[in-house]
């Protein structure tokens, strides 16, 4: 099945001639990444309303940016907030703060089940927030109980990339534990980008941030949480 892609009138002439993508696909490596199109954007249920995506009953009042780390979540986040006058929150940043340590010593001296608690324990809070825009770490929603708390109160999107140019992103940075001290990093990206893949499908939107700037994304974010709030108003 094909749907087309949604856009706003900042984008390219050739994007607004009408490019199509496969809608909910099979696996982001493998289905998104060989697509030689310089804009992506996948609403993942179809049309907005009734018919699927962002149901009416849902309370749209905060935007929620999900996915592997090295697409961009921060960058993307810090300025969809300052478009929309929102405050924005790193999960990450939170954990940190309230820990006293990093995430590579909460894991290091701790373990992942620990970061994962808190993780939890901060979703938990995002419910009574308002005009914020979140970025989460890039595990914390293949907890479904994560997922489906943050779809309560925003819409959530999903910034992607392919594995090799994740790699090229996050090559040489040394805050990324779950790739610390990895003797084939490519290959752990591999293997987390395919476990965590149907949790990020779940997003109510996909973005393909792999030929496209931070401001080209963010712009692309911000049309679609206009989109979503009007069909709540």
């Amino acid at each position: 099945m094909l749907v087309p892609c949604r856009i706003g009138a900042q984008h390219s002439s050739s994007a607004r001639r009408g490019l199509y993508v496969r809608a909910a696909p099979k696996a982001f490596g493998v289905a998104l990444r060989p697509l030689p199109l310089r804009i992506i954007c996948v609403p993942t249920a179809g049309k907005y309303g009734n018919s699927g995506g962002v149901d009416n009953e849902r309370q749209i009042r905060n935007l929620t940016i999900i996915g592997f780390m090295g697409t961009g979540k921060s960058s993307v986040g810090r300025l969809v907030a300052d478009l929309m006058h929102f405050t924005f929150l790193d999960t990450d940043d939170v954990i940190e703060a309230r820990a006293g340590k990093t995430i590579g010593e909460i894991f290091e001296q701790h373990g992942e089940t620990v970061f994962r608690d808190w993780e939890r324990r901060i979703v938990e809070e995002l419910t009574r927030r308002k005009k914020t825009v979140i970025a989460t770490g890039g595990g914390l929603p293949a907890n479904e109980a994560n997922l489906t708390s943050l779809k309560t109160h925003s819409l959530v999107v999903c910034l992607w990339a392919g594995p090799e140019k994740i790699f090229e992103r996050v090559r040489g940075q040394t805050h990324r534990p779950m790739l610390l001290n990895d003797p084939d990093p490519l290959a752990r990206i591999h293997d987390l980008l395919s476990q965590r893949e149907p949790f990020y499908r779940q997003a109510d939107v996909l973005v393909n941030t792999e030929l496209r700037s931070v401001r080209e994304v963010a712009h692309q974010v911000v049309h679609q949480f206009r989109m979503a709030q009007a069909v709540h108003h």
